[in-house]
C-alpha cells in the first residue's frame, strides 16, 4: 500500500493516525529494546552501539518481507533516546512543533537530527555519542535516499 514501505509513516497515511502512531511506538520501541538488551547484558558501549544500528538496519532491511522495510526513522528515534537521552528529549519540542506546523516527517525529522551532533556538544557528551548522533540519523537519510529512487510497490 501506499509507498510500499513497512513503517509508521506508510501506516499513518494508508491506515490512519491511530494505527500510524501505534506502529510509531512499536518501531521505536524495538529500538529502545535493543539497547536496553544490551546494556542490561553489560555489553561494552561499542556493542550497545552496533547493536542499536543492527536495530535499524533490521527494520530498514528485514529478511522476512523480502528487505523491504521502513526508512527506520522510529527505530533510529528509539535508538537514540535510549543511548542520548537528555539531547533527544531536547530537541524533541522543536521536532513536535515542526511535525505540526509543517506536518511533513522528513522536514521534522531534519529538526531533529540535523542539530543533534551540536546539542550533544553543547552537554560536552562524549566524542563517540557525538558521531554516533550524526551517524545513525544519516543511515535514516541514506534509506530515505534509496526509497525515494525506487518505484514504489502498488497493488493491482
Amino acid at each position: 500500500m501506499g509507498d510500499g514501505n513497512a513503517g509508521a509513516r506508510n501506516a499513518f497515511y494508508q491506515l490512519g493516525a491511530k494505527t500510524g502512531i501505534t506502529i510509531f511506538l512499536i518501531d521505536a520501541g524495538k529500538g529502545a529494546l535493543a539497547i536496553l538488551i544490551a546494556q542490561v547484558g553489560n555489553l561494552p558501549q561499542v556493542a550497545v552501539l552496533i547493536t542499536g544500528v543492527a536495530a535499524v538496519i533490521g527494520h530498514n532491511w528485514p529478511v522476512f518481507i523480502g528487505f523491504r522495510g521502513g526508512r527506520g526513522e522510529a527505530t533510529t528515534i528509539g535508538v537514540l533516546l535510549t543511548v542520548i537521552t537528555q539531547p533527544m528529549l531536547i530537541m524533541a519540542g522543536p521536532a513536535l512543533a515542526a511535525l505540526f506546523i509543517l506536518k511533513n516527517v522528513t522536514k521534522a525529522s531534519a529538526v531533529l537530527f540535523v542539530p543533534l551532533s551540536l546539542v550533544c556538544w553543547w552537554l560536552r557528551m562524549p566524542g563517540v555519542l557525538i558521531g554516533y548522533s550524526i551517524a545513525l540519523p544519516c543511515l535514516v537519510g541514506f534509506t530515505h535516499f534509496l526509497r525515494t529512487r525506487q518505484p514504489a510497490i502498488r497493488q493491482a
